[in-house]
């Protein structure tokens, strides 16, 4: 399953099915040390993944320089990285904790997503990896579910000029395919009225218990030959975890309403051989607008798991469950 490579859009980028997420090596929510970072990504290496996913964000820079450091003793044909562009990062004052990341590096941010900060997000983000060229760059958290009202004056940016500089870097060679990196579908569609995408990072909204992706933007990537990298297939935890009292769902505690969906999944996912995040995983590998499926964990044992239920075969019952 992690050798098996899907190609992304129309472009002549392809990647392997699972992917490794470089959020949580960014420290979210807890320190991981260098050395269980290299741990983890050496582990998905030999496992066969091949596609290495990251963003300024995550770590404020942490995560890129991890990676990259790690992607330095690895032939640079040998893999395919994607990161992301809208926060811009400099230099700044050391700090114990910073949008959920603990110690990240000492660099400020800002959102910018004119050409000028797609640009210097963009080298900034080659000198941390390593790197001259990215294969997919993504643009981060563009829409109302991170910025609310003020969603509407960075969107004008984007498409008054940051989609311009992300053609341009496309034409050269520096990046092979755009997307989008987003926690909604609306503002996936917003842009795509505009701009074809290649792909798009969707985290959370198409899974197992949330299928919002369903209602306008599948058809719309089918129609423009847009591909799917899937993120946040455990919605936060609740479909890893379960509907325990506290589980979280879409980054808050679950309502009632939501463990009770999580109740009957779960109860129907037992009866066809599968545990709640066998199902949960399996969904988005089998989904057929998916190019990859992204695992962001700092631990092997996490990343173990989650390849033993990648690798599972599923009986005729189950394949069922998880492809309706």
């Amino acid at each position: 399953m992690t050798s098996v490579t899907k190609p992304v859009g129309k472009t002549n980028v392809s990647v392997t099915s699972l992917s490794f997420g470089g959020a949580s090596i960014g420290n979210l929510g807890g320190v991981v040390l260098d050395a269980d970072a290299t741990a983890v990504m050496q582990y998905a290496w030999d496992a066969g993944i091949r596609y290495f996913d990251t963003a300024p964000h995550y770590g404020r820079g942490l995560s890129e320089q991890r990676i990259g450091a790690f992607l330095q003793t690895k032939p640079r044909g040998d893999y395919v990285l994607s990161t992301k562009v809208g926060r811009v990062l400099s230099p700044g004052s050391a700090m114990d904790e910073a949008d959920g990341f603990v110690r990240p590096l000492p660099n400020a941010v800002r959102y910018d997503y004119s050409a000028d900060g797609i640009r210097e997000s963009f080298e900034s983000s080659c000198e941390r990896l390593g790197t001259h060229h990215i294969e997919i760059l993504f643009v981060h958290d563009i829409g109302h579910y991170t910025h609310g009202v003020s969603g509407a004056a960075h969107m004008d940016y984007l498409l008054g000029s940051g989609i311009g500089a992300l053609r341009d870097l496309k034409q050269a060679g520096r990046i092979g395919a755009i997307g989008l990196g987003v926690n909604e579908s609306q503002v996936c569609i917003d842009v795509m009225q505009h701009e074809t995408l290649d792909t798009i990072l969707l985290a959370g909204r198409l899974t197992l218990l949330d299928r919002e992706a369903e209602a306008d933007l599948l058809d719309l990537c089918a129609s423009q030959g847009t591909s799917l990298v899937l993120g946040g297939i455990f919605n936060s935890g609740i479909l890893a975890t379960g509907p325990k009292p506290g589980a979280w769902f879409d980054y808050a505690p679950a309502s009632q309403d939501i463990l009770d969906q999580v109740t009957a999944l779960q109860s129907r996912a037992e009866a066809v051989g599968l545990t709640l995040a066998e199902a949960s995983l399996q969904f988005a590998l089998n989904h057929p607008a998916a190019c990859s499926v992204l695992f962001g964990t700092g631990k092997v044992s996490s990343l173990k798991r989650n390849l033993a239920a990648a690798n599972k075969d599923l009986s005729p019952e189950a394949l069922a469950f998880v492809t309706t």
